[in-house]
């Protein structure tokens, strides 16, 4: 198995060609490019180290509602419940 660094995650919407792109970055590397941006914790002892198909889903829907700040033209495709699925 090959020997990684520590990823950050950079998901983009790219509107132009109606797609995302993801792409894992040494967080080294990105650390003077994200210094001074917002920062959303998402701390995962309030979701008791559980990292389940709801914890995914809000998640997700939590990285697609910060991109439509943004880029609101997506939000014509987001059909997505934002809270908690019991």
């Amino acid at each position: 198995m090959a020997n990684h660094p520590p990823y950050s995650v950079v998901l983009t919407y790219l509107e132009d060609r109606q797609e995302f792109s993801l792409q894992a970055i040494d967080r080294a590397k990105l650390t003077s490019v994200v210094a001074g941006s917002l920062e959303i914790p998402v701390l995962l002892d309030e979701h008791n180290f559980n990292l389940d198909d709801a914890f995914a889903r809000r998640l997700g829907a939590a990285m697609l509602a910060l991109i439509a700040l943004g880029q609101p033209a997506i939000e014509q495709y987001m059909n997505i419940t934002k809270d908690p699925i019991e």
